[in-house]
């Protein structure tokens, strides 16, 4: 480290250099000067300061979500993305320095990931890999450790649909419960739950008998904004069944169609959760959910459920997933299906539509009989 030396008569400089590149610090006297330049070497050595591979994970994690992530993407997703860093990634190798480490650090992170669903395990590695790529293509380190990790075995994420028990039953429930429009529009028009909460009275065509999905709420945000995908935009039909209800809760164009019982207001992400909660624990006892005695400890003195009846991964997605299959034992083509779904892409319908159901079977088993 250089001697401190005067700079206008009112300050000291102080340089020094590291890794071939020279550093530069000013004080009020040269003791000042040598000690920020103590300090801010002990720094770089750190990895705590300058873009550098010897920064630590955790700073350029937080250099690579400011700097290219939170510009280029939707407040919803730059949230999913700080998710995985700062509650996965960080957790695990924050303190490391960038150029320090390897495809095992990462790999032993998606592996402690074992038993999640499918998509939570490839998304975090398409988050590693996109992070690392970053610091590669800046020069940062040599090569991307993320490149070629390898997906442990994880559950299939894919929703199911509601079996023939259930649907009696949340069709009984939809009836009279207060969320009773909301399921029926789910399930007789599959429409995505963010879809459903974004949408107003003008969408609703009833001459037409059209629903005109044209936004939706921002994922994990309250905030309106188009649809997940160009293909989100679309036409739905609505069915006899659900058109009647509509019509009986129509209000002015402009107001929202599903709103918070207590305030009128459109739902948030929050309260359209504790909506589906609160018609799930209903539906639980329609179903035929046991009960103990009152629980002395409760101060509310509630009965205690003992034995719940609903499945746990009954959630929302699920009537979406039913109206697919619906839509397959209707006869309705995959490609028409695709549209109505939103998906923008036709194998996202293909894997609901090769779950064959055993009305298709039947209507299969006919034609084979009416031809032979």
């Amino acid at each position: 480290m250089s001697a401190a030396r005067k700079v206008n008569n009112s300050r000291c400089r102080s340089t020094f250099y590291y890794e071939g590149k020279r550093y530069e610090v000013t004080g009020k006297s040269q003791k000042e000067a040598d000690q920020k330049a103590a300090i801010k070497l002990d720094k770089l050595k750190r990895g705590e300061v300058g873009i550098s591979g010897n920064m630590t994970v955790s700073c350029w994690a937080e250099e690579w979500l400011e700097t290219y992530k939170r510009p280029s993407v939707g407040e919803g997703q730059y949230k999913n993305y700080k998710l995985y860093v700062n509650g996965v990634i960080v957790p695990a190798i924050g303190a490391l320095r960038l150029k320090s480490v390897k495809d095992v650090h990462l790999q032993k992170i998606l592996n402690d990931r074992q038993g999640k669903s499918k998509s939570d395990v490839s998304r975090l590695r398409m988050i590693m890999k996109a992070m690392f790529q970053r610091a590669h293509l800046s020069r940062l380190i040599s090569y991307n450790p993320a490149e070629n990790l390898e997906l442990p075995a994880a559950k299939d994420g894919t929703h199911r649909s509601i079996t023939p028990f259930e649907r009696q039953h949340i069709l009984q429930l939809a009836e009279t419960h207060h969320a009773g429009l909301w399921i029926k529009t789910l399930l007789y028009s599959g429409l995505r739950p963010g879809e459903t909460r974004a949408l107003d009275w003008r969408h609703i065509d009833f001459k037409k008998r059209l629903i005109h999905v044209e936004q939706a709420m921002k994922a994990a945000t309250n905030e309106i904004g188009a649809p997940k995908s160009g293909a989100g935009v679309r036409d739905v039909p609505i069915p006899d069944k659900l058109y009647a209800t509509l019509l009986a809760a129509k209000k002015g164009p402009f107001d929202p169609v599903f709103t918070q019982p207590t305030t009128g207001r459109r739902h948030t992400q929050t309260s359209m959760q504790c909506l589906w909660e609160n018609f799930k624990n209903e539906l639980d006892i329609v179903m035929g959910a046991k009960f103990g005695k009152k629980e002395a400890k409760d101060k509310k003195m509630r009965i205690a459920k003992i034995l719940s009846v609903v499945a746990p991964d009954l959630v929302p997605y699920c009537l979406r997933h039913t109206y697919c299959t619906d839509l397959q034992d209707a006869g309705v083509p995959i490609n028409v299906a695709r549209y109505l779904m939103g998906h923008s892409d036709i194998s996202m319908t293909a894997k609901i539509y090769t779950h064959t159901t055993e009305t298709a079977i039947q209507e299969a088993a006919k034609k084979i009989n009416a031809h032979t």
